[in-house]
């Protein structure tokens, strides 16, 4: 248990809302959810790790290739993993199409539209949330897919744009060039930090976005088994954010758009105690 317990501390330094939210799962699951976890912060980082993206894209078929039935060598949360999908027969597919999707945080590329952005999200965040949830429900499909797929790209959105600034600084572009054209928004601006009335107009936009996939989420997630939710309640924190965002004085390049820790454990706490 040594590498779950491995794995829970890279979860609790690098995803703070995943790990307080596995903290209400079951106790034979937890450790299951670390693994999950820590694989999804480790591979988020990748870009934060290398000089150029060939590496990076080395290091994300490396993992592709130790899921495959691959040698971890020695890498603790590998390893664990490996443990797990066995375990529970999770779908290497979604594994494979995560890795896939994370090839574009290498790379500066304009993210080409907001159906490009949305599927980014389904790929990344609304596939980790399913795991999670087959993973609690050890294994077996509870038809949760749908409101996984709508609660991960809300919290995708979100959190997306709580990063603007570290992404504007090394010249990454997660907003859409089709919404961009579409408001005007100038990329070089972006880039400099300048909180435009064109941006501040197309981020109001790509928070309601968010609203219309949270809206279904938060429904959803009132009938799913109990069990299961600690999977989904990283999702209570989306609306929250997104009000911090709503202030008139909100600095997209300046202003933190995050909770305080307490309130933080007090919406996912209540979140479990409400059943929702």
């Amino acid at each position: 248990m040594d590498a779950y317990r491995e794995c829970a501390a890279i979860v609790r330094e690098r995803d703070p809302d995943r790990y307080l939210s596995d903290l209400f799962s079951v106790e034979e699951s937890r450790h299951h959810l670390f693994a999950l976890h820590a694989f999804n912060a480790e591979v988020a980082r990748v870009r934060d790790v290398i000089s150029e993206p060939m590496p990076g894209e080395i290091r994300l078929q490396w993992w592709r290739d130790v899921l495959s039935g691959g040698e971890g060598g020695g890498h603790p949360v590998a390893n664990v993993l490996n443990q797990t999908i066995k375990a529970l027969a999770l779908p290497l597919a979604a594994f494979d199409n995560l890795l896939k999707a994370r090839i574009f945080d290498l790379y500066n590329d304009p993210m080409p539209s907001l159906n490009d952005l949305e599927g980014y999200a389904g790929e990344t965040s609304s596939v980790l949330i399913q795991l999670g949830a087959l993973t609690l429900a050890g294994g077996h499909d509870e038809g949760t897919a749908d409101v996984a797929g709508h609660a991960g790209v809300a919290y995708a959105l979100a959190g997306l744009m709580r990063a603007l600034p570290l992404h504007a600084s090394r010249g990454q572009m997660y907003l859409p060039r089709d919404m961009m054209a579409a408001f005007g928004v100038v990329a070089e601006d972006v880039f400099a930090g300048r909180p435009t009335p064109a941006l501040q107009a197309l981020l109001v936009e790509l928070r309601s976005i968010a609203r219309r996939h949270l809206e279904p989420a938060l429904t959803g997630m009132r009938k799913i088994d109990p069990r299961i939710l600690p999977a989904f309640l990283p999702v209570l924190l989306v609306e929250p954010r997104l009000k911090l965002m709503d202030r008139k004085n909100y600095n997209p390049f300046a202003t933190p758009a995050e909770l305080w820790p307490w309130r933080r454990q007090w919406i996912l706490w209540s979140g479990v105690r409400r059943g929702r």
